[in-house]
């Protein structure tokens, strides 16, 4: 029987917590220094290449124990030359991965026979990862189609400690029995379910038709809150299945709960501030061109500016110019998009709302980006200027729903990316 596990429970209107202080960096053949990204280690690589997967990471994650994890990655873009990346980036310890293997899902942890290869590390079956430290696979002769899953499956054959992870997935991800599963067909040695992604950081791939890559950065709506596991309607795969139709781009989700612009929060999940994070999780995907930018409410909704003083629009306008200056110095263009209503929520206050529209005013008018997406205009109340549309609310009157996240993905203009 199959047990569904929840590592975290976080009953929140919007997630409100953050990384703790950064691990000491750690080197392992092939792999690049802690905050650099390894698909970055070769530009010329590079630019052959696209990201067609990559969850943000963070610390505080469960420990495992001679288990295999088995997870799905869901592909935005199509390709071949599959190249698998796992981190230890917020780790304390050296990594063991033992093996890992990659196949087709035919549902849950059942693979699709014949489709199954086995990944390795600079021709070694097995990794260690020291503290701080990520690595690249070689390439896996396999292809891939853009809106199609694959599952991706990795040993652990010591204790761990705090898993290097991406809590709120929106996902199922599968545990097994003891032992080395990796080469399983079916799923009968994977006998729990969880709904995050551990160690497992991103999936790049030689595209068929794709022309770089555009990361969607942000917090909690950006990486899905609200939406049904499994069902990939966040706001970035709705754009990416708009793109394949068109101009076909990786699409990356960047998002991550409770994420601030300005500060880290006292707590281990939710990531560093955006400043911080920002060159390694948007700026480090292969082939990136283009990042879209929708984060700042959590910044406001707690009041939170920098050294703890109260927030002021100036302040967060100021990490947007960090954020724009940091993506032109790396030759990626950054589109802001404005920030959602949120009346209802215990974010709102007639002050809060205010501050979020003087820099949502800004967002529009200021000309720092290099295009603006005015998300607010999308899933706004017709009626009130400071609420969701209730079609687009998915109950906390912040998050959209399933509708809403359409709703967004189509307010862009693609000719912005193209």
């Amino acid at each position: 029987m199959l047990v569904t596990k929840r590592w975290a429970t976080k009953g929140r209107a919007l997630p409100v917590l953050a990384a703790a202080a950064a691990v000491a960096a750690g080197l392992v053949a092939g792999a690049p220094p802690a905050g650099a990204h390894p698909a970055q280690g070769h530009p010329a690589a590079a630019a052959a290449r696209v990201a067609a997967w990559s969850p943000s990471m963070t610390i505080g994650g469960p420990n495992f124990d001679d288990e295999t994890l088995r997870m799905v990655v869901h592909s935005s873009v199509s390709g071949s030359s599959l190249r698998l990346h796992l981190s230890n980036l917020r780790g304390t310890t050296p990594l063991t991965v033992a093996a890992v293997s990659v196949a087709a899902q035919a549902d849950r942890a059942t693979a699709v026979p014949g489709t199954q290869h086995t990944v390795t590390f600079g021709h070694h079956g097995s990794v260690t990862l020291a503290a701080g430290a990520e690595t690249v696979s070689d390439p896996v002769p396999m292809s891939v189609t853009a809106d199609h899953n694959l599952l991706v499956s990795i040993y652990l054959p010591n204790a761990t400690s705090s898993a290097t992870w991406h809590s709120d997935a929106f996902d199922t991800s599968y545990l097994s029995t003891p032992g080395d599963h990796t080469a399983d067909v079916t799923d009968g040695n994977y006998v729990t379910a969880t709904t995050s992604w551990y160690y497992l950081s991103g999936l790049d791939v030689v595209p068929a038709t794709a022309r770089g890559t555009v990361v969607a950065f942000g917090d909690s709506i950006t990486d899905g809150y609200n939406t049904p596991a499994g069902a990939y309607h966040r706001w970035p795969d709705d754009l990416a299945r708009r793109l394949s139709a068109t101009t076909p781009m990786g699409v990356v989700d960047a998002g991550l709960g409770g994420n601030r612009v300005l500060t880290d929060v006292p707590n281990i999940w939710q990531g560093i501030a955006a400043t911080k994070r920002f060159a390694h999780d948007a700026l480090g995907q292969p082939g990136v061109r283009d990042v879209i930018l929708m984060e700042g409410i959590n910044d406001i909704g707690n009041d939170a500016g920098p050294n703890g003083a109260p927030l002021t629009a100036q302040d967060l306008i100021d990490g947007y110019r960090n954020l724009i200056a940091q993506a032109h110095a790396a030759g990626v263009r950054i589109i802001g998009g404005t920030m959602l209503p949120d009346k209802g929520n215990t974010y709102y206050s007639a002050s809060a709302e205010a501050l979020r529209q003087q820099v949502n005013s800004w967002i529009r008018t200021s000309g720092a980006f290099d295009g603006t997406v005015d998300f607010e205009k999308a899933v706004v109340d017709p009626s009130d200027p400071a609420a969701l549309d209730p079609r687009y609310d998915s109950g906390d009157h912040l998050h959209p729903n399933e509708a809403g996240m359409q709703a967004l993905a189509d307010a862009i203009d693609l000719d912005l990316l193209t």
